[in-house]
């Protein structure tokens, strides 16, 4: 079996889950190892799409910034992952929200179409 070169086009790695250490020298050391793993797998880390989340309950939060490949990550207080919103407080408030608007913007264009007296087939699929 024959070995395949290494391609120009290198694929793009988005990894929602990592899950690093609280301490800050050991935290380098795992993005480090993780950008040493992408590289030799020819995967880059896209840290424009990378999103940082904390879920840390002390009081005092003193985290530093993370940074891949000279870039820093950008922390957010929620993240959509797997169709749900995830936050830095683990609450469902901003979850059940966006549900409860989507939720009324279908309700209105149901309404509409009520009050105009249009009836609606259903979908056959």
């Amino acid at each position: 079996m024959t070995a395949h070169p290494p391609t120009c086009l290198t694929p793009l790695l988005n990894l929602p889950t990592t899950q690093l250490s609280s301490g800050s020298s050991q935290g380098g050391d795992e993005i480090q190892q993780l950008s040493w793993w992408c590289s030799v797998n020819n995967l880059t880390l896209n840290t424009t799409k990378t999103k940082e989340l904390i879920l840390d309950f002390r009081r005092k939060r003193d985290a530093a910034p993370l940074c891949m490949n000279g870039a820093c990550v950008e922390r957010v207080q929620t993240f959509k992952f797997l169709g749900a919103l995830i936050s830095e407080d683990l609450s469902w408030s901003a979850n059940t929200t966006a549900t409860v608007k989507r939720a009324q913007q279908r309700l209105h264009f149901l309404r509409v179409l009520r009050r105009h007296n249009t009836k609606m087939k259903p979908s056959t699929g």
